[in-house]
């Protein structure tokens, strides 16, 4: 019985032991417990999806190499954007857009295709006769500067030298020009031209040949098909026609190229967008390869 007394108090201080062990346990668990709800309730935020956009683009068929070019570079830039470009004559492109073709921004060869389809000047009958209002006001800027210039083709077998040379040579009769239709920038710029030298151009009809846009032209030209040609300075250079000459501002004005962002486009965001990084530095390097100036701030 001593024995067995003796017994019962280290007993007793076992169980103590045991106990207090037994509850450290479950508080540590407990607080693991509540810690890892929280953290499992705070994933990283995922980033919202951007819903892919196709911006229509109508351009000046001068400007075919250079957007091109920059179009790729745009991707990187957004990537959900897609550019689909339609390219021609700034008359025909204006004609389009007044009939009701799709059309985010449009870029023109001259001034007076966009001021037809600017109604701010819709009062004003000699630059916008048919009163339309197309272009989105507050968007419209003077993106870029060409230059008018007189090419030939490999050899220059009839020797031409100058517009000087051009229009005394027309004038006898001697060659055949290659220029844009009356209703196309570069073909309004030759008329100036011809303007200056106070040629009729129905006199010297037959040594004239034409072409719908610029790229038409100097295609003549390049295939040897017309003794020389009037195009812009940045098509003679992506053809790699020689240039004999180019035109003074007296001759036949500047060459801009207005731009702006169409009152119709259901993407405005987007497009002035594009339109601003036509302004940036990395698509004025690509125009400037090529001969273009530009002009927007």
């Amino acid at each position: 019985m001593k024995k067995y007394l003796s017994f019962l108090p280290a007993l007793a201080m076992f169980c103590t032991l045991l106990s207090a062990c037994g509850t450290a346990a479950p508080a540590e668990t407990t607080a693991a417990q509540a810690s890892a709800p929280a953290e499992a309730a705070a994933p990283a935020a995922a980033a919202p999806a951007t819903e892919p956009v196709e911006l229509i683009v109508f351009a000046a068929a001068s400007m075919k190499e250079t957007l091109t070019t920059i179009g790729e570079q745009y991707k990187t830039v957004a990537p959900n954007v897609t550019l689909s470009f339609n390219f021609d004559s700034s008359g025909t492109l204006k004609t389009q857009i007044a009939e009701g073709a799709d059309c985010d921004l449009f870029i023109s060869a001259a001034p007076k295709q966009m001021n037809q389809l600017d109604g701010a000047l819709k009062d004003d009958a000699d630059k916008n006769p048919d009163g339309l209002d197309f272009v989105m006001q507050g968007t419209r800027c003077n993106l870029l500067e060409n230059k008018v210039t007189l090419v030939v083709p490999e050899g220059n077998p009839k020797d031409i030298q100058s517009f000087d040379d051009l229009a005394a040579k027309l004038l006898s009769g001697g060659i055949l020009l290659a220029m844009g239709n009356g209703d196309v920038p570069v073909g309004q710029y030759t008329q100036k031209i011809f303007a200056h030298y106070g040629i009729d151009e129905s006199a010297v009809a037959s040594c004239l040949t034409y072409g719908s846009n610029v790229k038409e032209v100097t295609t003549q030209v390049a295939e040897g098909a017309a003794d020389c040609g009037v195009v812009y300075a940045t098509d003679a250079f992506s053809a790699g026609l020689t240039v004999v000459d180019e035109a003074t501002a007296e001759m036949c004005g500047q060459v801009i190229y207005p731009a702006a962002v169409l009152r119709a486009t259901q993407h405005e965001a987007e497009a002035k967008a594009f339109l601003d990084y036509l302004k940036g530095a990395d698509a004025t390097a690509v125009f400037a390869s090529v001969g273009f100036t530009s002009l927007a701030k």
